[in-house]
């Protein structure tokens, strides 16, 4: 793989149903649920953005309008809070639309992680660029996005974003098994939640990526895998066989967090609240109480 394009397009995959957070989610998209002051996907844009890139796919479905609404202009809230003098609020409110070029598709085809990255090929051309599953947040001093085009930049290779887990925790994930010895930490394959036992090792790849278009070629080809879905892992351990390297990008001065289900949700808002200046203190007073 010879290539040399600067990465400059993300894709964030948002078309799941969120059922384990009903009956919040019914009319309310999983990804737009709030962290503090800010739904989560807005930390995954930010991400990028802070990363360099300039065009964002939402991959998306009939019931997310109020995910593609907020991410575009409000002139009558903005023109309440500039009449009102609410300067600080408006001026939040102007920056997400500018954050960067957002393209909505509506995703088609067979169930699978794999489908978000299919359905947006014919977007990002020609060009390698990140993945991302707009649930899983990664809280670190260096953007993680920029992390991995750091690592694509160096090893022109494909990059999973990858944490370690506990090891009663393997079972959970995807487990890479890493080539030996190899000092980028190149891929060998993915183990899908083996049995503790059986694990090759304690690293769990989640949901950051940098792509490249074969990966979607191999996607159109590829038969339905286990459930009959479309894996996008697959796809990679068919590009990892058909000879090209696959490379592991740990999260670097910080940690990956899944919101995927109502726990860790309010496991992540609290690592967030206390990090903030505003809420950090009188949280902790609160958290004393609550022991005490």
């Amino acid at each position: 793989m010879k290539r040399k394009q600067k990465i400059t397009k993300g894709v964030i995959a948002v078309a799941g149903s969120g059922t384990r957070f009903l009956p919040a989610t019914k009319s309310l998209p999983k990804e737009m649920l709030p962290i503090v002051d800010k739904p989560i996907v807005h930390y995954v844009v930010e991400e990028m953005v802070q990363a360099g890139i300039t065009d964002i796919v939402f991959v998306t479905r009939a019931d997310k309008k109020s995910l593609e609404d907020y991410f575009d202009q409000n002139a009558v809230l903005e023109n309440e809070l500039r009449q009102a003098g609410k300067t600080k609020y408006l001026e939040k409110i102007e920056q997400i639309a500018q954050m960067a070029n957002f393209i909505y598709i509506r995703q088609k085809g067979p169930y699978g992680n794999g489908t978000p990255v299919l359905n947006a090929a014919s977007i990002v051309g020609n060009e390698p660029f990140v993945f991302a599953f707009g649930d899983d947040l990664v809280k670190s001093k260096i953007p993680f996005t920029k992390q991995l085009i750091q690592n694509y930049e160096r090893n022109q290779a494909v990059v999973m974003g990858c944490q370690e887990v506990l090891p009663e925790e393997v079972s959970l994930y995807g487990i890479l098994k890493l080539k030996e010895p190899s000092p980028i930490m190149e891929i060998e394959r993915i183990v899908e939640k083996p049995r503790r036992e059986d694990a090759p090792s304690l690293l769990s790849n989640f949901g950051r990526f940098i792509l490249v278009p074969e990966i979607c070629d191999i996607l159109s080809e590829l038969p339905l895998g286990k459930g009959g879905e479309l894996w996008l892992t697959d796809a990679i351990e068919e590009y990892i066989r058909r000879g090209n390297r696959v490379v592991a990008q740990p999260v670097e001065e910080g940690r990956w967090y899944t919101t995927g289900d109502p726990l860790h949700f309010l496991h992540v808002t609290l690592e967030y609240a206390l990090d903030t200046e505003e809420y950090g203190q009188p949280l902790r007073e609160i958290m004393k109480q609550m022991v005490r």
